[in-house]
């Protein structure tokens, strides 16, 4: 009887040292990947004050993500996206996307230009979108593809989509389109006025930091278990 009980005592601190281990191994591991964002973090602060990058910069690997671009070129208006349920400042609407043919070269790349609000009338409508004709200058933060929601299904191929990805796109349409996009901060010499207000990254750290609580909080559960049941419990029995 004796020996089955040293058993029993032995699988269950194995089993409360194994639970233990992995839920605080877990948790900090959750915590290194917060520490990753925060580097990232980091990166974006530092590239917004960077000097803004030429076009050709754009050509480079690896890519340029979220470093500000100085950009040249001229507008092909006819292939703008309008990317459906975007709100800005509260108002609902879509962000208008335009590839720029990057001037003296052949080619383009999809520029997130602004807002632009949808007729309450005829919800599905394009807005007229007025677009600078001739070569313009703008700057903008370099993305992997124009800002992205959620979708059920295929994005579309009309002028009003969910999403738009870069390369379906210049498959789609037979351009020349870099796999990237730019989301344009200042205006060009031939301004739109189009709102750019554009929300910050979210690198998801405060999710990490939730998860790693979690995890630490299972491995004191679990701790305080073993403790409890194995060994303040049966002392307080044993002096009842």
């Amino acid at each position: 009887m004796t020996a089955m009980k040293d058993r029993r005592r032995a699988v269950v601190l194995v089993a409360a040292i194994l639970g233990v281990a992995l839920t605080g191994r877990l948790g900090w591991w959750q915590l290194d990947r917060a520490a990753e964002k925060r580097a990232i973090q980091s990166g974006l602060e530092a590239g917004e004050k960077a000097a803004a990058l030429p076009a050709s910069a754009l050509l480079e690997a690896p890519m340029p993500v979220h470093r500000r671009v100085r950009l040249r070129g001229e507008w092909l208006a006819d292939r703008t996206v309008l990317l459906d349920n975007r709100p800005m400042n509260g108002r609902a609407g879509f962000y208008a996307v335009t590839p720029l043919r990057l001037d003296g070269r052949h080619e383009i790349v999809l520029v997130q230009r602004g807002w632009v609000g949808f007729d309450a009338q005829q919800r599905n409508r394009a807005p007229m979108l007025a677009t600078p004709a001739g070569v313009v200058e703008l700057e903008g933060r370099v993305a992997v593809a124009p800002t992205r929601l959620y979708q059920l299904g295929e994005a579309g191929t009309g002028t009003i989509r969910q999403n738009l990805d870069p390369s379906a796109y210049a498959r789609e349409t037979g351009l020349p389109i870099l796999p990237l996009a730019v989301l344009q901060t200042v205006g060009s010499n031939a301004d739109d006025n189009l709102p750019r207000d554009w929300p910050t990254p979210d690198l998801g750290m405060s999710k990490h930091y939730g998860y790693a609580f979690q995890w630490f909080a299972l491995a004191a559960l679990i701790l305080g278990l073993y403790v409890w049941f194995q060994l303040l419990r049966p002392r307080r029995q044993h002096h009842v």
